[in-house]
Order: structure tokens, then C-alpha cells, then sequence
């Protein structure tokens, strides 16, 4: 069954949901893309040096499964450009909250993006659109549209949600400062081109820092369904 409120995955037998904390009802079964939009907490602000903190805490940690991921990550995105990008994406996205919640981490964690396949293949291809075309508005509306829709993979891994609904929970938290997580998007981003020029080798470690203070971010924010993990 699914949180009445928030559209999280419950025990039939739970009377509080384990995110939100609302009581269910018992009122009839309520699919999580017919729940109301998503409303973020008011007053939300970037945290860009500490997000990347704990994203580099968190790769320090446990460097190899990161590289090794993300050298996966980046074979099967080259063999399969666009198709393969949005469930992988998704995969490493359940590898951050794992090592985030204090979970044991597995490369094979990646793969588990693709119970999400249609939702992230759809909302990477509608990403790439998006940005694009903001892009093609003097590059400024590019990044910005980039860092309103950072969120979209977390929500489709933790709440379930299909990949409209996500692209706008995603919107509803980064509108409250765009300038803040446009500066975030462009912070990793020019980490990543560190990376790059660091022999292409330092991707392999400024990649999965992207991705996990990606994850710490909708930590701070929203908050990671504890069951997230197992039930991905």
C-alpha cells in the first residue's frame, strides 16, 4: 500500500506512514500519481560547500564500489547514449542513499535504477529537451531549467513517483532559490571538469561526488524514505 499523504510504500498493517508520519486510514487503495501535488518545506535554501562535504565524505568512504560504479555508468552511457542515462542515473541515485542511510553498498546497486526504467527514461529524455532549449536562450536559462530538475531522479527512486510529478516536486523546491542550486549545479559541475582535466581519471571520483551530494541535498530537503533502499 502507499502513504495516503505522501504516496510512500507501506506495510499493509502500518497506521502511521514511515515518512511523513501521517496516520492511513482505511479508506480505499490511492496511487501515488493521483496524490496532490508534492509541497516542499517553506524558506528552502542552497548548501552548496556543505552538500559537497558530504559528498566527498561519503566517496572517500567507500572509494572503490564509487569507481567502479562509475566507470560502469560510463561504458553502458556510451554504448547506449540517451536510452540507458535516466535508469542509470536512477541506479546511482539508490547507490548514494544507501551509503547515506548506512546501508552496505554494492556496484550491482546500479542496475536497480532500471525497476524504474520507463519513469527515468522519460524524464531524462525530457530533461535533455528542457535544457536544451533554455540553452539555446543565452545558456543562463540552460543551467537554470539543469538545476530546477536535479531533484526529479531522487523523487522517482524514493517516492515512487512517475516522471511529470517528480519533474515538478523538483521545480516546487529549487523555485525558492534558483540562484542558490544554480550555483550548486554549476559548483559540481565545474568539480567534474577538475576531474576531466585531471587525465579524465578524476571523473571517476568527481562524478559519484555529484551524484551523492545530490543526495544529501534531498536528505537535508525532503527526507530519504528509510525503506527506499530494500524496496528499490
Amino acid at each position: 500500500m502507499f502513504c495516503t499523504v505522501c504516496g510512500t510504500t507501506m506495510n499493509p498493517d502500518s497506521q502511521f506512514c514511515p515518512n511523513c508520519g501521517k496516520p492511513q486510514g482505511a479508506g480505499p487503495f490511492v496511487s501515488p500519481v493521483a496524490q496532490p501535488a508534492y509541497v516542499p518545506p517553506t524558506g528552502v535554501r542552497s548548501q552548496t560547500g556543505r552538500w559537497l562535504g558530504i559528498g566527498w565524505q561519503m566517496v572517500k568512504d567507500d572509494l572503490g564500489t564509487f569507481i567502479v560504479a562509475t566507470l560502469l555508468y560510463a561504458v553502458l552511457n556510451g554504448v547506449v547514449p540517451l536510452i540507458l542515462q535516466g535508469p542509470l542515473m536512477a541506479g546511482f541515485m539508490i547507490l548514494a542513499f544507501k551509503k547515506l542511510l548506512g546501508r552496505p553498498t554494492a556496484v550491482g546497486d546500479l542496475f536497480r535504477g532500471f525497476n524504474f526504467f520507463v519513469p527515468t527514461l522519460v524524464a531524462s529524455l525530457l530533461i535533455s529537451v528542457f535544457v536544451f532549449a533554455g540553452v539555446l536562450a543565452c545558456i543562463i536559462p540552460g543551467l537554470v531549467v539543469a538545476a530546477a530538475l536535479n531533484f526529479t531522479y531522487a523523487f522517482i527512486v524514493d517516492k515512487r513517483m512517475d516522471f511529470w510529478p517528480a519533474i515538478q516536486a523538483s521545480h516546487a523546491i529549487v523555485k525558492q532559490d534558483y540562484f542558490g542550486f544554480t550555483m550548486f549545479l554549476l559548483a559540481y559541475a565545474l568539480i567534474n571538469v577538475l576531474g576531466a582535466l585531471c587525465c579524465i581519471v578524476g571523473l571517476l571520483v568527481t562524478v559519484p561526488i555529484s551524484f551523492c551530494a545530490i543526495a544529501a541535498a534531498y536528505q537535508d530537503i525532503v527526507g530519504v524514505n528509510p525503506a527506499t533502499p530494500e524496496l528499490a
